[in-house]
This record gives structure tokens, sequence and C-alpha cells, in this order.
């Protein structure tokens, strides 16, 4: 669940609060809705949080030296 189903829970915790004014009999509509939009509100902290650790990456160049050991030294420079 990322950024858009926290949207999601929040907007759909947000018509049953206060949109629906029905009554289910041992369901109490306004209290769900209640609970959506906290579940709603805390998958878009936590799908943020993930985010910006993802995007604070650090990136490291390698070079791979490949040293010829067959080859013997080279004769010291004539002065």
């Amino acid at each position: 669940m990322g950024i858009g189903g926290g949207i999601f829970l929040i907007v759909v915790g947000a018509i049953l609060a206060f949109a629906v004014q029905d009554s289910i009999e041992a369901v109490d509509l306004t209290m769900v809705g209640y609970i959506c939009m906290g579940a709603g509100v805390l998958a878009l902290i936590i799908s943020l949080v993930v985010t910006s650790q993802r995007a604070n990456t650090t990136h490291r160049e390698v070079i791979e030296r490949h040293d010829d050991t067959r080859r013997p030294p080279a004769a010291p420079p004539a002065q």
C-alpha cells in the first residue's frame, strides 16, 4: 500500500464518518470511518518515510585495476 492507498483510505473514511447517515445494527459507521482515516494517515506517513529513505542512497564508483604480473619489471631509467 503506497501513497495512493493511504489517500484512498482517508477519502473512504471521511465519506463514512461525515456523509453516510444510514445505520447498520451493531456497526457504527462513523467509528469505522474514523478508523479508516487513521489507517490512511498512518499508511501515508509510512509510505513517505520509506520513499524518503529510498531516495537517500549513496553511490560510489568502483575502479578495477588489473596488474599484469607476467611481465618482468621495467629497467630503471638510464642516468
